[in-house]
């Protein structure tokens, strides 16, 4: 009966705590490098791949697959989680949708899965800061910070993500789109309809700019399918969210409405955009020097200085250290 007291008393909570974490996290690391130890590398996968043709077939169905019930399983779950948070009028459910456009998610459950998304992680940094810190501390005003920090960090980390690859996506669609001007001038020039000269940019530019080549070809699928052309045309530039695009759609709607040359609305816009692109790499040269000036303060005139003035400072208390001893 003792005995069974002693190991009751002995193995209490906060004994048997970091044990337990340190058992999930051993589990837990386990089973990450079976997962990834486990598997080939991808340059033996690809070696096989092309030995065996039916075998890269059969992995990109499998991958496809794969893909195909993921995403089910977020369309049939998130809009329940997305409840919560969904737009309360149209105008702030389009503006969602256009967000999402313009980061490339141009399907229908996209907003839904987003909010969903948002909502898990809030509950999640609500159970991992909250629980973590209620362990650790206890039920103080630091851990309710940190959990309030916590899951604040995790609802809005999807906003980040989907603004980041915004702006990335931006970024490509304005860099590219002069080179994409000057093939769809060349190919009106040379005779072809808009529709056709933009289904050949789409195929010509596939391999250098993917993202242009996609809305091109969006564009192109909508045409063939009986939409009218002013209605494509000012889709893609609320699609894109990017400036130049919107000017682009509205010359390009001008010069269809009033019968003037297409094809000279193009070559004027495309000099006006490779204008404006180097300006900006102007002023981004023009800005190095001053952004220049925090890692040279911080980093670089530190070390500079100590090997300049470290030796004389060195001498010099050498020196004064005699006197020093002698006074």
């Amino acid at each position: 009966m003792n005995t069974s007291l002693m190991l009751a008393s002995g193995f209490d909570f906060e004994t048997i705590l970091p044990f337990a974490l340190f058992g999930m996290f051993a589990a837990a690391s386990w089973f990450l490098l079976e997962l990834f130890v486990a598997k080939k590398p991808r340059a033996e996968e690809r070696l096989e791949e092309f030995k065996n043709p039916a075998l890269r077939r059969a992995n990109e169905r499998q991958t496809q697959k794969r893909s195909e019930n993921f995403s089910k399983m977020l369309e049939r779950a998130t809009p329940a989680l997305a409840r919560p948070l969904t737009p309360k009028n149209e105008a702030e459910a389009s503006k969602l949708r256009i967000k999402m456009a313009n980061a490339g998610f141009r399907a229908e459950s996209a907003p839904s899965i987003f909010l969903g998304v948002k909502f898990v992680g809030l509950v999640a940094g609500l159970f991992l800061f909250g629980g973590g810190s209620l362990i650790a501390q206890g039920f103080t005003q630091k851990a309710l910070m940190y959990t309030v920090f916590g899951a604040g960090a995790m609802f809005y980390l999807p906003e980040i993500i989907v603004g980041l690859i915004r702006r990335s996506r931006q970024q490509q669609i304005f860099l590219g789109l002069p080179d994409a001007l000057d093939l769809l001038v060349v190919c009106v020039e040379a005779g072809l309809a808009l529709d056709q000269a933009m289904r050949k940019v789409s195929d010509e530019m596939a391999g250098t700019y993917r993202i242009i080549a996609q809305e091109f070809g969006l564009c192109n699928l909508q045409l063939q399918m009986g939409r009218p052309r002013v209605e494509v045309l000012r889709e893609l530039g609320t699609r894109t969210g990017v400036d130049d695009v919107k000017a682009l759609v509205g010359i390009m709607i001008q010069a269809d409405k009033f019968g003037s040359s297409i094809a000279q609305a193009l070559r004027v816009q495309s000099d006006s955009m490779r204008t404006r692109r180097r300006q900006l790499a102007e002023e981004k040269a023009a800005k190095t020097a001053v952004k220049l000036i925090f890692p040279l303060v911080i980093f670089i005139f530190p070390g500079i200085f100590v090997v300049l003035v470290g030796p004389a400072a060195i001498l010099w208390i050498n020196n004064m250290s005699p006197t020093m001893s002698a006074s």
